[in-house]
């Protein structure tokens, strides 16, 4: 694949602790594994797209501690250009906290970090990687004055952009309407409809698609998804896999999309691709070490049922 992705998003060390519940409130609980990995949504959307064979840029920063340079060298090692991705002095790279439940269900806590200091000049400084990109994929865990100037430079070259709307909230209207593809879980859309009208996914992704992007694709948890291209809604259902984690499956399906995106892939492939992608990464713990390689997507696509 000879086309380039930048992605500019968060970068993370995830603590993941595997529970049998939530503790309560002054409770101590005793956990039943633990893992660190990168995370972060930028970082795992980029690793998900490389092991599936794009070449990507990251653009974000971390902060200047062990966990910033563990980070960076971990994205290396899976085939990312970090050149886009700074140190900020005196300031610690964000952590995620992840507490996941034997149904593979999952609460957050963020310390956001470096995450809150990366702005418009960090992306002034990536202008040529965002410029020279096939795509450009964003989330919302940086903040929306930076992701406001990367749509303004991708579209005022003519680049598409897929904005994967998470951690949900409420964002400008700006940014909705200037993007290509609008990705959104369908338990965090009430947030960016400003409603808790009961709706199906594909009401949500129609009531989306009137705020201006081009195509609206709303998932359940990265397993199956529904996309409306401004006519019509397609469908993909889940995978029947046995699921013991949904860290990763959100990045996994977004990853796997803009590669299919890259491919020109027909919306129903891609879909099925990125639905593939997400069942997948719900069989593994963890974010990163979840998300599939090329093979093991192209296996799972090819097999029976």
């Amino acid at each position: 694949m000879s086309s380039r992705l930048c992605v500019v998003g968060a970068i993370h060390m995830d603590l993941v602790i595997t529970t049998p519940r939530f503790p309560r409130a002054g409770e101590r609980l005793v956990a039943d594994a633990f893992v660190h990995c990168a995370g972060g949504k930028g970082a795992n959307q980029a690793v998900a797209a490389a092991r599936l064979g794009a070449k990507v840029d990251l653009v974000g920063c971390v902060g200047d501690d062990g966990w910033g340079g563990d980070l960076r060298s971990a994205l290396v090692a899976e085939g990312v250009d970090v050149h886009h991705v700074s140190a900020r002095p005196e300031t610690p790279t964000g952590v995620g906290v992840v507490g996941v439940l034997p149904d593979s269900q999952l609460g957050v806590i963020v310390a956001p970090g470096a995450d809150l200091k990366f702005d418009a000049e960090d992306v002034e400084s990536a202008r040529l990687a965002i410029e020279g990109a096939a795509l450009l994929v964003m989330q919302l865990e940086y903040p929306e004055a930076a992701l406001v100037r990367a749509l303004e430079i991708a579209r005022a070259k003519g680049v598409p952009v897929l904005l994967n709307a998470s951690p949900a909230k409420e964002v400008p209207r700006e940014l909705i309407e200037g993007v290509d593809v609008l990705v959104v879980d369908k338990s965090e859309s009430p947030l960016l409809l400003g409603s808790d009208e009961e709706l199906g996914s594909a009401g949500i992704a129609r009531r989306l698609g009137a705020l201006g992007p081009k195509r609206v694709v709303v998932t359940q948890q990265g397993r199956d998804a529904v996309l409306f291209d401004g006519e019509r809604v397609h469908e993909s259902a889940s995978f029947d896999v046995d699921s013991i984690d949904s860290t990763g499956c959100r990045d996994a399906f977004t990853g796997a999309l803009a590669v299919a995106f890259l491919e020109e892939n027909r919306l129903e492939k891609a879909l099925r691709s990125a639905c593939a992608a997400g069942a997948l990464a719900s069989t593994r713990r963890g974010a990163l070490p979840s998300l599939p390689t090329h093979d093991e997507h192209v296996a799972f696509l090819s097999s029976p049922g």
